[in-house]
């Protein structure tokens, strides 16, 4: 599946610190899927800075076919 592929696949993300000093993204899924994510505190850095980049350039190309009428 391509990050451009839509789905229909419903799901829950929760994000929180565990009691072992790591931050835990939690997946779960349709058909019982739990998917726990465990990442040191610089690698969830590195994931927020990961999104907010994703954010800035989703919202560019928002805003450019807005544009485009």
């Amino acid at each position: 599946m391509s990050i451009n592929k839509q789905s229909d696949i419903a799901a829950n993300i929760q994000i929180g610190p565990t009691d072992q000093g790591m931050v835990r993204i939690y997946i779960e899924a349709d058909g019982g899927i739990e998917l726990p994510l465990d990442f040191a505190p610089e690698e969830a850095e590195d994931i927020a800075e990961e999104l907010r980049a994703a954010a800035e350039a989703a919202r560019a190309v928002a805003e450019g076919k807005g544009r485009r009428r």
